[in-house]
C-alpha cells in the first residue's frame, strides 16, 4: 500500500486479528454488513444508501451534449493498461511517444501521459519514502540538538525546529508501537498462510480468498485456528491472501523507515535536491509502477468508463485523465506537490485531484504559489482532508489554502472533502475522517468505497482520499455540461448543493461515545449531491474567461 494519511490500511485489518488471535477458532468472526459497491453512487431515498445521487443528475443531463474535461491525479501513479482506465488516459499529442525527445519543448521528455516527479534514470523510482518530520528533524538537529535557546538570530528557525521534534517524537512513538503491533501479525498471516495453500494443495507462489476458505472442513486445530483469522482478515480486507500481506508488508516498511531512515533514496534515483527550487527537469515517465494501485482507484472513481460491462463507474462520463506521480510511500516533498501542479495547469488540466497530505511543509511557499497559479489559470484543487481523525482548524494538515503569506485562509479554487458512510446514522461521518468547520468544506462518500485497483483487480477500502476523487469527479461531470462556470463557481456549485445536515447527531471521529451535530463538522454541514449540483450549475451564468 502507498501510505497516505488519507488511505486507510491497518486498523480495521489490526482489530480483526487481534480479535482472531484471541478467540477460540470455531467461533465464527462477527460478519459486517457491507453496502453495495456502488453505493457512492446510489440516492438516500430511492436506495437507502447516503451516495451523491449520481443516476438522478444523469437523468437531468439526458439529450445534452459535453465537452471533455482533463483532470490530473497527483498520486501514486496509475496502471496504464486497465480496461476501465486506457481508453480515458490524457494524451499530449505533442509528443511523439518513445523517441527519447522533448517535442514540445516542455522539459519533460516523452510525457504521454503524464510524469513521475519520483522517477530517475533507468527507470528507477523513489518508491518508499520517510515521513516529513523525520526528513525535518535529521536536517537541522545538527545545527540545534544541543541547544536550550534560540541563537541570535535564529529564532524563528529554532521555534520551527522545536515544533518539528515534538512532531518526530509523536511519529517514532507510534512507529514504534505499530511495529511492535504489527510485526507478530505479519508472523501469523505468514504462517497461516502457508497452512491454508498445503491444505488447498496450492503452490507456494498461489493465492486464496474468501470463497477459497469454504473448501476448508478439516477438523485440525492448525487450520482450523487458520481458516478463523483469514475469515476475519477478509471481512476487513479485499483481495486476496497475497494482495493483504503485500498491503501489510509495504505499511511496516514505511513504519521501519520513519524509525531507521534511509535519508539517501531520493539523491540516489532522482538525483536532485528537494530543497532547491532551480527549475531543473528530473524525474522520468514511467506511471505504472508497483505502487500504483492508490492513483489507479483514484483515478477510476473519477472517470473509469462508464456501462462497459466491466470494473465500476465513474463518476465523470466525459474526461481525460492525467497521470502526475508524485506520492511516495510515505510523505510527498514539497518541491515535486508544486512543481506537478504547475505541470497540470500548463498541460490543460481544468480540475486537480490531491488525495495525500503530511504534518510538516518545510516550503509551503513553493505550494502556496502553485495553488496561487492554478487559480490564475482558473483551475480547481481538490484534496482530501486527511485521516486522523482531528480537527484541521486546530491541527493543520499539508497542503492548505490557509497561505503562509496571509494572502489567503479560504482559496476560491480549494476544495477540502471529508468522508461519509454509507447510512444515515450515528456512524455518518467516517470514524478516521479529518473535520473542521472553517477548513474542512464538505463530506463524501470515503468508507467502504469500492474502485478498480491494478491489473484488473478492484480495491474496497477507507479514506477521504477516496472522498476527494469523487468529489472532483462530480467538479468534472459539471464542468463537461457547463464548461463556461469558472473554477470558482464550480466550488460554490459544489458547496451550495450539499444540504446541511442540521439536527443529524453523529459519533465524532475518533469518538466511540461523543456525538455532535454533523454539521459542525464541516463548512456545509453536508454532503456533495450531484443531482442538486448539476440543477445548481444550469441556472448559473459562466463566469468563465
Amino acid at each position: 500500500m502507498t501510505n497516505f494519511r488519507n488511505y486507510i490500511f491497518g486498523s480495521a485489518l489490526c482489530g480483526a486479528l487481534l480479535l482472531s488471535l484471541n478467540i477460540s477458532a470455531q467461533i465464527a468472526p462477527a460478519t459486517p454488513v457491507d453496502p453495495p459497491k456502488n453505493w457512492h453512487l446510489m440516492d438516500l431515498k430511492t436506495d437507502g444508501f447516503y451516495g451523491i445521487s449520481l443516476n438522478n443528475a444523469y437523468q437531468f443531463l439526458k439529450g445534452k451534449k459535453s465537452k471533455t474535461v482533463v483532470v490530473a491525479t497527483i498520486d501514486s501513479g496509475i496502471d496504464t493498461t486497465q480496461t476501465d482506465l486506457k481508453s480515458i488516459l490524457w494524451v499530449n499529442k505533442k509528443e511523439i511517444p518513445g523517441n527519447g525527445i522533448d517535442d514540445d519543448h516542455n522539459g519533460y521528455v516523452d510525457d504521454v501521459h503524464g510524469w513521475d516527479f519520483l522517477g530517475g534514470p533507468g527507470g528507477k523510482v523513489d518508491y518508499t519514502e520517510t515521513t516529513e518530520e523525520i526528513r525535518e528533524y535529521n536536517r537541522l538537529k545538527p545545527k540545534y540538538e544541543t541547544l536550550t535557546a534560540a541563537p541570535a538570530g535564529s529564532e524563528k528557525e529554532y521555534a520551527y525546529w522545536l515544533k518539528v521534534k515534538t512532531i518526530h517524537d509523536e511519529t517514532i512513538t507510534k512507529s514504534n508501537g505499530e511495529i511492535q503491533q504489527l510485526q507478530p501479525m505479519m508472523g501469523a498471516l505468514m504462517a497461516t498462510s502457508g497452512y491454508i495453500k498445503r491444505e488447498l494443495k496450492l503452490s507456494s507462489s498461489s493465492t486464496f480468498n474468501k470463497a477459497d476458505l469454504v473448501k476448508l472442513n478439516t477438523a485440525n486445530d492448525t487450520i482450523a485456528q487458520s481458516k478463523g483469522i483469514w475469515a476475519s482478515v477478509f471481512e476487513q480486507e479485499s483481495g486476496d491472501n497475497g494482495k493483504i500481506i503485500k498491503e501489510l508488508s509495504e505499511y511496516l516498511t514505511k513504519l521501519n523507515n520513519d524509525v531507521n531512515p534511509d535519508l539517501t533514496t531520493r539523491k540516489s534515483i532522482v538525483g536532485d535536491n528537494p530543497d532547491v527550487q532551480d527549475g531543473k527537469p528530473y524525474g522520468n515517465n514511467i506511471l505504472k509502477n508497483p505502487d500504483a494501485s492508490h492513483g489507479t482507484g483514484v483515478a477510476g472513481l473519477i472517470g473509469a468508463v462508464r456501462n462497459n460491462g466491466y470494473g465500476i463507474d465513474g463518476v465523470a462520463d466525459n474526461v481525460r485523465i492525467m497521470s502526475i506521480k508524485a506520492v511516495p510511500n510515505g510523505d510527498e516533498y514539497d518541491k515535486d506537490i508544486a512543481n506537478a501542479i504547475r505541470y497540470a495547469v500548463d498541460n490543460g488540466a481544468r480540475i486537480i485531484n490531491m488525495s495525500f497530505g503530511k504534518k510538516i511543509s518545510p516550503h509551503k511557499d513553493w505550494v502556496d504559489a502553485a495553488f496561487k497559479y492554478a487559480a490564475s489559470k482558473d483551475v480547481l484543487l481538490v484534496q482530501a482532508s486527511g485521516n486522523d481523525n482531528q480537527d484541521v482548524d486546530e491541527k493543520p494538515e499539508f497542503p492548505n489554502d490557509m497561505f503562509a503569506d496571509g494572502s489567503s485562509t479560504d482559496a476560491d479554487n480549494v476544495i477540502s472533502v471529508g468522508a461519509s458512510a454509507a447510512k444515515l446514522d450515528e456512524n455518518l461521518a467516517a470514524t478516521f475522517s479529518n473535520y473542521g468547520k472553517k477548513n474542512v468544506d464538505v463530506f463524501a462518500p470515503g468508507a467502504k468505497v469500492t474502485s478498480i485497483d491494478m491489473d484488473a483487480e478492484f480495491n474496497t477500502a477507507d479514506g477521504t482520499s477516496f472522498s476527494s476523487p469523487i468529489t472532483a469527479g462530480l467538479a468534472a461531470l459539471i464542468l463537461e455540461y457547463y464548461p463556461d462556470l469558472s473554477a470558482k463557481q464550480l466550488k460554490q456549485v459544489i458547496l451550495a448543493s450539499a444540504t446541511p445536515l442540521t439536527g443529524t447527531m453523529v459519533l465524532k471521529p475518533g469518538s466511540k461515545t461523543e456525538k455532535v451535530d454533523f454539521t459542525t463538522l464541516s463548512k456545509t454541514g453536508g454532503i456533495v449531491n450531484a443531482y442538486k449540483a448539476i440543477q445548481l450549475a444550469s441556472k448559473l451564468k459562466g463566469e468563465r474567461k
